[in-house]
């Protein structure tokens, strides 16, 4: 029970420092829905849809493979270090390079004609992520989870108070006479250019801080240590992708496949704008997730080796569950007021519906994280590739035919969709290869339970605010007294466990 503790106790500074960064860089959609067009938030959301795909192919899995062969018994975790990091550096800026050239051929392809300057930021923000992942994954091995979060948050504080200099104080002294109109080549014109000026500014920033905190590495490429590590990653790079395409292709392709003129008064990029900012109420869930991989993942392969490591995975499993659909209720029975806290304007409420369905989506991918242990522990991770590439296809075929027909609906339910099948299959094949005592039907009903709860309480109409909100915010305690009976026997047992540790 003490590992238990441990994993909480880490999961606590991760999730502190992620909800605590993550929650202020949330709050810039205030800004960009108040001080930008919907076709700036287009622009925004399709763009960085992209930059999340080429995230994972910058870095092709090589995070987890760090993992994994930094805590084997034959090498030295040193050298590992230093020769994943000396591929990644190499690998980044070479792909960065050929994205900064082929910049203005993608803008014509995206419909940015003339706007190629944004590509080629896209591709240092890139190259920027990559050459950063393999020190923070370091600083996670090493339980360093002070100064993973501290960097973390530095990192975010940097690039919300650029937003705000270049989107809201620069405009604004300008026009009071503050500063002289075209200072430092400031142009009033820009919208995105901005977001994305300032991600740059703040990642360059943090590289020599964060490199100097995991150590600095000398350059090695021994084909003995990286082409294991290599054959190990490949299909970590497809698992990753799968996960992107859940979270991001709806999001990439949602302006290219809604009809025109399907919501009045909005053109098809202004509607992705919609889609992707109502998408960011969903951010709480995927908070609680990554802050849980972030900890979770190196725990799970010290953890390995013990022979009751399964039981130890299967409360685990339990414990995320419990928590993330109680999260799960809390934010949908209260999306009449915390929506239009921070989705400014008009034309965003219409798209609310969709979020209980993504925050179901973001915690059957937690759920899919638990699960997808048992082929990184076995080096069976060829299998993800063909979970991935399945799930892939039904995200795909769900934006293709249903975003025409259902508009925002037909978005999140691909995500629900896509991350639906590949929860099912690999839990079938975890299960034959590396059987783990999940309490299966438990978990089913608390799924499907608090999904259904969360539908009820954002649907339910009330005129008065305060009956409303009494009203909605019962279901929460009819879920909790579910809980409490099916669990108490083993509420008292964990209960009294965590005393004796």
């Amino acid at each position: 029970m003490s590992n238990l503790k441990q994993l909480a106790g880490q999961t606590a500074v991760y999730g502190l420092s992620s909800i605590l960064g993550r929650s202020i860089n949330f709050l810039l959609i205030i800004v960009y829905t108040g001080y930008l067009s919907k076709a700036d938030l287009g622009a925004f959301t399709g763009i960085y849809a992209l930059i999340g795909f080429l995230n994972i192919v910058f870095t092709y899995g090589m995070e987890t493979s760090f993992f994994r062969f930094s805590t084997g018994k034959n090498l030295d975790p040193q050298q590992v270090y230093a020769n994943t990091q000396s591929l990644l550096v190499t690998s980044s800026v070479l792909m960065g390079s050929g994205l900064f050239l082929l910049a203005p051929w993608i803008a014509e392809i995206m419909d940015y004609p003339g706007q190629s300057y944004l590509f080629r930021w896209t591709a240092l923000i890139l190259t920027f992520d990559a050459v950063l992942a393999i020190p923070f994954a370091k600083l996670r091995l090493e339980n360093k989870a002070l100064v993973f979060a501290g960097s973390k948050l530095l990192n975010i504080l940097l690039n919300v108070l650029l937003n705000l200099l270049l989107i809201i104080w620069m405009p604004n002294w300008i026009q009071n006479g503050l500063l002289p109109g075209g200072f430092l080549g400031y142009r009033m014109d820009w919208g995105v250019e901005y977001i994305f000026l300032a991600n740059l500014i703040a990642n360059g920033l943090i590289i020599p801080f964060v490199w100097w905190q995991a150590g600095f590495f000398r350059f090695s490429m021994d084909k003995k240590i990286l082409f294991p590590m290599w054959k190990y990653s490949l299909p970590l790079l497809f698992m990753g992708l799968a996960g992107v395409t859940n979270e991001l292709v709806s999001r990439l392709l949602f302006e290219y496949t809604i009809p025109d003129k399907f919501y009045s008064g909005l053109n098809p990029r202004e509607a992705g704008g919609v889609f992707g900012a109502t998408f960011r109420l969903a951010i709480l869930m995927n908070l609680v997730i990554q802050a849980f991989k972030y900890a979770a993942e190196p725990f799970f392969f010290r953890q390995s080796s013990d022979k009751n490591s399964p039981q130890l995975y299967a409360r685990v499993m339990h414990a995320f569950i419990l928590f993330c659909t109680l999260l799960m209720i809390a934010i949908s029975v209260n999306l009449n007021w915390i929506g239009p806290l921070f989705i400014k304007g008009e034309g965003y409420a219409e798209a609310f519906v969709i979020v209980p369905m993504l925050l179901f989506g973001y915690l059957l991918l937690g759920v899919y994280f638990n699960l997808s242990i048992w082929f990184k522990l076995t080096d069976h991770t060829q299998y993800s590739f063909w979970i991935t590439a399945l799930g892939a296809v039904v995200s795909i075929v769900v934006i293709l035919v249903a975003v025409p027909k259902l508009g925002y609906l037909g978005g999140a339910m691909s995500t629900l969709a896509c991350y639906t099948v590949m929860t099912i299959i690999c839990y079938y094949f975890g299960q034959k290869y590396f059987p783990i005592p999940y309490q299966t039907a438990k978990g089913i009903l608390y799924l499907l339970t608090a999904f259904g709860l969360s539908y009820l309480g954002f649907s339910l109409p009330f005129e008065n605010f305060w009956l409303g909100f009494l009203a909605k915010n019962s279901l929460i305690l009819l879920f909790l007294g579910l809980v409490l009976y099916l669990e108490k026997s083993e509420l008292s047992k964990l209960t009294n466990s965590f005393k004796r540790s």
